[in-house]
C-alpha cells in the first residue's frame, strides 16, 4: 500500500547541490553568513560562493578529478563550508570524519572512501598525519594558522591562491554522489552513507517547506557539521536562505549562552542534553535569551516534560524531529 500526504508534494529540483545553495549568492554577496563565535571572523556570501569556487580550482591545479574523494576532520569553522562546497563544484565527494576520532578510526573511514586530500587544523595535525599512513591521501591541508615548512602540510589557504576559475564539470544530480557522512557504528564498523545531491537537495527542501523560516532567522552552528544534521541545517540552510549562523568548535555552557545574547539569536538545533541544561542550569538566568523563537531538538528523543519545563522556562516553541542520515 501507497501512503500519500494530504499536503502537495514538495518540488525537488534535479540540480547540483552547490548551485542550489548558493543560487542567491550574488544578490546577498555582502550579507554576513558565517561567524566564528570565538573570533568573530566572518564571512558573507561572497565571500563563500567566491571562496568555493577558488577552493575548486586549487583542486583542478592539482590533477582532481571528478568523483575524487575529500575528507574534512574537523570542528566547526565557517571555513568547513568553502571547503565542503569548493569540493562539490568540481565533482568531488566530501566524507565528513569526527574530529575526535582516534588516528585509526580517521584511517580506517579515509581508507574506505578512497580519500585522497584531507582537511583539518593544527590542532589536529598530528593525528591526520598518522591516520593519512598508507592510504591514498596524497595531501593533507590546514585551516587556520599556516603549519610549519617541515610539519608534512598545506595552508588551506594555498588552494585559494588563485582567479576561482575552475573547470565546468557535468554533474548529474540523480545520481552523482555528493557526500559520503558515516554512521555511527553502533552494529559494527562504521559504514558510508551515499548521497547524491539530489538527495541533499530534497533535505533542503523538505525541512524548509516545514520550518517556516525565512532571511531573518539567525542560529548557532553547535551540531557538528560532519553530521547530516549540522551539515544539513546549521552550516548549508544559511547559504540558502540568507540567515547567519554563529558557529562553535566546541560546547561550552556559557560561550553557549553568550553567543545568542550577543547575536540575537532566533532558532535553536539541539540535542537533548543542551535542553536540558536550558531547562534546569541556573546559568542561563544570567543571560537574555529573549531572542529565541524556536528550539528544535533531534538525534536522540526528548522527554515531554523536559520539552515543556524548556519551553516555559525561555517562552519559546520547544519541536524535536527524526531523521536518518540514510533518509
Amino acid at each position: 500500500m501507497i501512503f500519500r500526504s494530504p499536503h502537495p508534494d514538495v518540488p525537488i529540483p534535479d540540480v547540483p547541490y552547490s548551485s542550489f545553495i548558493l543560487r542567491h549568492a550574488r544578490d546577498r554577496a555582502d550579507r554576513p553568513v558565517l561567524v566564528d563565535g570565538p573570533s568573530g571572523r566572518t564571512l558573507t556570501q561572497g565571500q563563500v560562493a567566491g571562496g568555493a569556487r577558488r577552493m575548486a580550482a586549487g583542486l583542478a591545479r592539482r590533477g582532481f578529478t571528478k568523483r575524487d574523494v575529500v575528507a574534512i576532520c574537523s570542528p566547526n569553522l565557517p571555513e568547513y563550508a568553502l571547503a565542503f562546497h569548493g569540493s562539490l563544484m568540481i565533482g568531488g565527494i566530501v566524507t565528513t570524519a569526527n574530529p575526535l576520532y582516534t588516528p585509526e578510526e580517521l584511517g580506517f573511514q579515509l581508507r574506505d572512501t578512497g580519500a585522497k586530500y584531507l582537511i583539518t587544523i593544527p590542532l589536529f595535525l598530528d593525528k591526520a598525519r598518522e591516520a593519512a599512513r598508507g592510504t591514498s591521501v596524497r595531501e593533507i591541508f590546514v585551516f587556520g594558522d599556516p603549519p610549519p615548512e617541515n610539519a608534512g602540510a598545506t595552508p588551506f589557504a594555498a588552494l585559494l591562491d588563485n582567479d576561482g576559475d575552475p573547470p565546468a564539470v557535468s554533474i548529474d544530480a540523480t545520481n552523482d554522489l555528493a557526500v559520503l557522512p558515516y554512521s555511527s557504528g553502533t552494529s559494527g564498523r562504521p559504514k558510508g552513507v551515499m548521497l547524491t545531491h539530489r538527495n541533499l537537495v530534497a533535505v533542503t527542501r523538505q525541512v524548509e517547506a516545514q520550518a517556516q523560516i525565512d532571511e531573518t532567522w539567525r542560529t548557532l552552528g553547535i551540531l557538528p557539521f560532519f553530521h547530516i544534521y549540522g551539515q544539513a541545517v546549521l552550516m548549508n540552510f544559511p547559504l540558502y536562505l540568507g540567515g547567519l549562523c554563529v558557529t562553535m568548535p566546541r560546547f561550552d555552557l556559557a560561550e553557549f549562552l553568550r553567543l545568542i545574547q550577543e547575536y540575537r539569536l532566533t532558532h535553536l538545533y539541539l540535542v537533548p542534553p543542551i535542553v536540558l541544561a536550558l531547562a534546569r542550569h541556573p546559568l542561563v538566568d544570567q543571560f537574555d535569551l529573549s531572542s529565541v523563537k524556536l528550539i528544535g531538538s533531534g538525534a536522540a528523543p526528548l522527554d515531554e516534560n523536559l520539552q515543556r519545563a524548556c519551553a516555559d522556562r525561555l517562552k519559546c516553541l520547544v519541536t524535536q524531529g527524526y531523521g536518518m542520515t540514510e533518509t
